[in-house]
């Protein structure tokens, strides 16, 4: 069974605010999360794995993905 991490938690395993995840959620380009009804949950493997796929080299690297 996948461990879910309720926004508050997710926000501190990543260290960035609750409103960055909300923003994200909105924008489409933060990890993946799940509804179960009104609640908002992210398994800890997506977290991991978003986490794993921001690795750059340069600021410059950086900055290209996030115009994508």
């Amino acid at each position: 069974m996948t461990d879910y991490l309720t926004q508050d938690e997710a926000a501190a395993l990543l260290r960035v605010s609750e409103r960055s995840l909300e923003r994200w959620r909105v924008e489409g380009q933060g990890p993946l999360f799940r509804r179960f009804g009104r609640r908002i949950v992210y398994g800890r493997s997506d977290l991991q794995a978003w986490a794993e796929a921001r690795v750059f080299q340069s600021t410059a690297a950086a900055d290209r993905a996030e115009t994508r």
